[in-house]
């Protein structure tokens, strides 16, 4: 069965989709921009968007009864490329042990001029 997962700290869907939907024991989060889900607000610099984005990722786990360690596979979406290394130092305060999978790579543009864009997938 189908669940469908909205967390009210996390900002809204910006489309017609969920923010994450769980079935049997598996749990797919939407990409998550860097939006403060209470102010509506993006912060600068590719830090402060990263750690927006593994925030509001946050909110939603705990929403659907799960945590960051029950992440299996992330997709990191980067503006610019050369944004990795500060990405991955943020991103590292978030996973410290059983690292999930991932995948990490540039695109042309983001939805509203976003820097990053992160979506995961936990399992119970």
């Amino acid at each position: 069965m189908k669940r469908i997962i909205a967390s009210p700290a996390a900002p809204a869907a910006v489309g017609p989709y969920s923010q994450a939907i769980e079935t049997d024991g598996t749990l797919y989060l939407s990409g998550q921009l860097p939006i403060d889900g209470a102010t509506g607000a993006m912060p600068e610099g590719i830090e402060a968007q990263t750690r927006q984005s593994l925030t509001n990722i946050g909110h939603i786990l705990r929403e659907a009864g799960y945590d960051f360690s029950q992440i299996v596979k992330t997709t990191v979406l980067l503006q610019h490329i050369s944004d990795f290394a500060a990405m991955n130092k943020v991103y590292a305060e978030f996973f410290t042990s059983n690292m999930p999978a991932r995948i990490c790579f540039e695109v042309a543009a983001l939805p509203k001029g976003a820097l990053v864009e992160i979506d995961a997938i936990a399992a119970k």
